[in-house]
């Protein structure tokens, strides 16, 4: 094991991802999505004196070895260049912490080095690696957005009151936040109510989803369109829906992009 004598200089660095520990933890673990973070080749024995491997795209490798394991919360394991340089093979140990909040996890990581500057060298890897960690956690717990999108869309479109009820209770959280032009609502009960009032006046309203989705991080942009009873267009807007750790619809703010 590598001292900490050995090892004065650290790189720290954080980073908040909307998921549990739990789902976080899952990739220092399943060698899969631990390929999907790194690239293909690379690998994790997710037990102490495990072997760990990283592929960059570069065809650059490094290696080490898991030092400690305590899920969900901490993985520490060494880390080098198959090359040696600028850090022999497991000559630089890596400890990534996972700490639960309200917004879902916050990542703690720090780098402990031999030389502070390869540990600056090192400051932009970390900085963009741990940021397409969060997008690739987040793009799991969010697999299925789309679908959420259009139920919460088909809600709108729905006249069956019980159905629509049903449906939000699926996919909102019950203090689900809604904000457009003509709503300011709050909880799950006040957009039913709202959805009740909106086919009362609006009997036969059709809203739906124009084109794929673009989500990141637990954010997602979706256009939409609304048609009468007619089958003649009566609006178009673009919603943002933020999504929860669990994959539910936290809040949405509507934006009408024409209106007659």
């Amino acid at each position: 094991m590598i001292s900490t004598a050995a090892l004065p200089h650290q790189l720290n660095r954080e980073v908040v991802i909307r998921a549990s520990r739990e789902t976080v933890f899952r990739f220092f673990t399943d060698p899969v999505r631990w390929a999907a973070w790194w690239g293909a080749g690379s690998t994790i024995d997710a037990r102490p004196g495990g072997k760990v491997v990283i592929r960059y795209p570069n065809a650059l490798e490094a290696l080490g070895e898991v030092i400690d394991l305590d899920p969900p919360g901490q993985i520490t394991f060494t880390y080098g260049y198959a090359t040696g340089t600028p850090i022999p093979a497991g000559g630089s140990r890596v400890s990534i912490r996972l700490e639960a909040i309200d917004a879902g996890t916050r990542l703690k990581l720090t780098h402990d080095f031999h030389d502070a500057g390869v540990r600056d060298e090192h400051v932009q890897g970390w900085r963009y690696q741990l940021s397409l960690f969060a997008n690739l956690v987040s793009d799991e717990v969010c697999a299925a957005a789309g679908s959420a999108v259009d139920a919460w869309f088909g809600a709108w479109s729905d006249p069956d009151s019980a159905a629509r009820e049903t449906t939000l209770a699926r996919i909102a959280m019950p203090g689900v936040l809604f904000r457009d032009r003509f709503s300011a609502l709050e909880g799950r009960q006040d957009v039913t109510a709202h959805l009740d009032a909106s086919h009362r006046f609006m009997p036969g309203i059709q809203l739906r989803r124009n084109g794929d989705i673009r989500h990141c991080q637990g954010v997602v942009l979706a256009d939409w369109t609304a048609q009468g009873q007619d089958g003649q267009e009566r609006a178009r807007g673009t919603n943002v829906f933020v999504f929860n750790t669990a994959g539910q619809i936290e809040s949405v703010t509507g934006f009408w992009n024409r209106h007659p």
